[in-house]
């Protein structure tokens, strides 16, 4: 059996700095591999140098909508820059109305250069969204006129909005949110949904899943989104791992099967 961690940043600190012991806990709960995101470009080496030394991680580019003192990207650049070996993805961008108050306009110029980027780059976008639904796929819509797909990552948004994102061209990536008590309406988009359609993440170090709830995070913990996910949906765990690895494949590795 092959889990994959859609989205993780074990760039950061409290990762980062034990990683022979992180891939070896990814080893032994068959978490063969994981994406670490980029959310700003001060930081880009260090996830670059992560995915050219170890086989089994991968790269994204992109500045995360919540950072706001940070290198601003260009088109251009993240253009250039997706064309690292080990970059698959643009992003992490999108929108965040909930950290962010009074004037988001530079967040959705953000959002358009990225989106604009992954046109040109032909790589899948990340998107963060959050009390943002409705500028989300306004902007997709506008901007990427159906030549972007990608992920809606962490997914915390209703069920009309997972089947638009999907009628775009994304998938649906569930975060360890899935195992918490108080996320039966995250669950009820999960069982809804077309297993074809969904990946698994931590989202690292963040949002560890229940048995762990509350302790850091890191990509071996996802067997346990994928375990609940495979409840939710009531299918054979071995299954839900076949199929949310192909789909991860499917996306950013352009291949049809793992």
């Amino acid at each position: 059996m092959q889990i994959i961690d859609s989205h993780c940043h074990i760039n950061f600190p409290e990762l980062g700095e034990d990683m022979d012991g992180l891939l070896k806990r990814m080893e032994d709960n068959n978490v063969t591999k994981a994406l670490c995101v980029s959310v700003q470009l001060e930081k880009l080496n260090e996830i670059l140098d992560l995915a050219t030394r170890h086989p089994n991680i991968y790269a994204s580019v992109g500045v995360h909508p919540d950072n706001e003192n940070c290198e601003e990207p260009s088109t251009d650049q993240l253009v250039t820059l997706s064309n690292h070996p080990k970059v698959v993805a643009i992003g992490e961008t999108g929108l965040d109305y909930f950290r962010t108050k009074g004037d988001t306009d530079w967040q959705r110029e953000r959002f358009r250069v990225h989106i604009e980027a992954a046109k040109i780059a032909q790589k899948p976008l990340i998107i963060h969204t959050r009390q943002a639904g409705d500028d989300t796929l306004d902007i997709l819509r506008d901007q990427g006129k159906g030549q972007v797909n990608g992920v809606m990552h962490c997914f915390t948004e209703t069920l009309p909005f997972a089947l638009a994102s999907i009628e775009l061209g994304f998938l649906i990536s569930f975060s360890g949110i899935l195992t918490f008590k108080n996320a039966e309406e995250i669950r009820t988009v999960a069982k809804a949904l077309p297993i074809e359609s969904i990946m698994v993440e931590t989202d690292s170090p963040y949002l560890a899943p229940i048995p762990h709830r509350g302790k850091t995070n890191e990509p071996s913990f996802v067997r346990f989104v994928l375990e609940e996910l495979a409840r939710v949906k009531d299918l054979p765990v071995d299954v839900v791992a076949q199929k949310t690895t192909e789909n991860f494949h499917r996306l950013f590795l352009n291949e049809e099967s793992a």
